[in-house]
C-alpha cells in the first residue's frame, strides 16, 4: 500500500479530489440513491429472512513487520479457503448452486430451455468472440458478476453474524433516517450492482478490482466468520472495494475522496473501517494469480448460470490482427521486464529482438 502511513492514520494529509488524476465527483444526489438504493424504492416485496476486536501487536523494539510479513492464522486451512488457495471451491459459486438446481428443474419440468433463442455460436466458419480476458475483464458484466455473487452472499447465508464496524445502523451512510424494517429484507441484484457501479464510475475504477474486492469479501467472510446480511453489506462493499484500490493501483483512491461520495460519513470512521478490515483479514492482501483467475472464471459461470452473457463479435479479419498485436504486445512486456531484472537467457534475448522488430 503505497500510502500505508495516511490511509489509516493521518486523515488530513489527502489530496483534494480535485487534484486526483482520473477521479470524478458525480452529483450529490446521484451518489447518494446509490447509497440509499433500495430504501429509496420501498421495501421489496419478498418474504423477509429470519434473521468480535483484533489488536495490532508490533515486533520488539522498534522493529514493526510489514504486513506481507505477517503470518497465516493457523485455525484456517487454506486448502478450505478459495480466497487463499485456487483448488478451493468459491463460496459464492456453492452458494448459488441451490438457485441455479432449482432453476434448472423447473424449467425441465417446464420444458423451457434454459438457453437463450438468441445466443450465438462458433462453427467450422464463423467465430464468436467476447472482449472479456482474465486479463482486461469486460466492466459491466463483471460488476453484475461480482454483485450477484454478493446477492447469493445473502441470501443463501447461514445466520447473521456481524460486526458493530459493520452495521449500517450504527454508522449509516446517509443521513435520511432508515426504518428498521428495511433491514429485515435482502436487497434485490440492481440494488447493489447500482451501488457498487455508482462507485466504480466516480472513482474511474476498472473491472479487475471489482473481482479483487470480491476475493478480500469471502477472505473477511472466512477469517472472520461472519455473515453478509441487510445490515452490513454495504459498508463491507466499501470496505473492501477501497483497500482494493489502495492495493492495487497505482494512483490510489485516499479516504478523504471517498468521504465525499456519502453525506454522513468522515475520515475518521472511513479509516477505522480501513483499518479493521485490514486486522480482521489478517493483513492479508495479497492475491496470487491463481486465485484471481479461479474467482475470474467461477464468475463467468454464475454468470452463464444466470443468464448474464457478455456481447459477442464475429471474428473478423481486423479484429483477429487486433488479437495477435495484442497478444505480441503481452509477449514483449514479459520480455521487457525480464531484461530490466537481467534474466534473459539467450534465446529471449533473440525473441526479444523479433518482438521489436513486428511491433515496430
Amino acid at each position: 500500500m503505497g500510502n500505508i502511513l495516511t490511509c489509516c492514520m493521518c486523515p488530513r494529509a489527502s489530496r483534494e479530489l480535485d487534484q486526483h488524476q482520473g477521479s470524478v465527483c458525480p452529483c450529490g444526489s446521484e451518489i447518494y440513491k446509490a447509497a440509499a438504493g433500495d430504501m429509496i424504492a420501498g421495501v421489496p416485496v419478498a418474504a423477509a429472512v429470519e434473521p468480535g476486536e483484533v489488536t495490532f501487536e508490533a515486533g520488539e523494539g522498534l522493529h514493526v513487520h510489514h504486513i506481507c510479513e505477517r503470518e497465516m492464522p493457523e485455525d484456517i486451512p487454506l486448502e478450505s479457503n478459495s480466497s487463499d488457495h485456487p483448488k478451493a471451491s468459491t463460496i459464492f459459486l456453492r452458494k448459488s448452486q441451490t438457485d441455479v438446481q432449482e432453476k434448472r428443474k423447473s424449467n425441465y419440468t417446464k420444458h423451457v430451455s434454459t438457453e437463450r433463442f438468441t445466443q450465438q455460436y462458433s462453427s467450422c466458419s464463423t467465430i464468436f468472440l467476447d472482449d472479456s480476458t482474465a486479463s482486461q475483464p469486460h466492466l459491466t458484466m463483471t460488476l453484475k458478476s461480482v454483485t450477484l455473487a454478493i446477492y447469493y452472499h445473502i441470501k443463501q447465508r447461514d445466520a447473521d453474524r456481524s460486526l458493530g464496524i459493520f452495521d449500517e445502523r450504527l454508522h449509516p451512510l446517509t443521513r435520511e433516517e432508515v426504518l428498521e424494517e428495511y433491514f429485515k429484507y435482502d436487497p434485490e441484484h440492481k440494488f447493489i450492482f447500482r451501488f457498487v457501479r455508482t462507485l466504480f464510475k466516480a472513482k474511474r475504477l476498472t473491472a479487475e478490482f471489482a473481482i479483487v474486492s470480491l476475493i478480500y469479501i469471502e477472505r473477511l467472510v472466512s477469517y472472520a466468520d461472519i455473515d453478509i446480511c441487510p445490515t452490513n453489506w454495504k459498508r463491507i462493499v466499501l470496505g473492501a472495494i477501497l483497500l482494493a484500490s489502495k492495493v492495487w493501483s497505482d494512483m490510489a483512491v485516499w479516504n478523504e475522496d471517498y468521504c465525499k461520495l456519502f453525506e454522513n460519513i468522515t475520515v475518521e470512521e472511513m479509516n477505522e473501517l480501513e483499518r479493521q478490515f485490514l486486522k480482521l483479514i489478517n493483513y492479508n492482501i495479497g492475491v496470487t494469480g491463481s486465485v484471481y483467475s479461479r474467482f475470474y472464471f467461477d464468475l463467468r459461470t454464475l454468470a452463464h448460470d444466470n443468464g448474464l452473457y457478455s456481447p459477442v463479435y464475429l471474428l473478423d479479419r481486423e479484429r483477429a490482427w487486433k488479437l495477435e498485436a495484442f497478444s505480441r504486445m503481452e509477449k514483449y512486456k514479459v520480455f521487457y521486464s525480464a531484461a530490466k531484472n537481467g534474466s534473459l537467457s539467450a534465446d529471449d534475448l533473440i525473441h526479444l529482438q523479433r518482438a521489436k522488430a513486428i511491433l515496430f
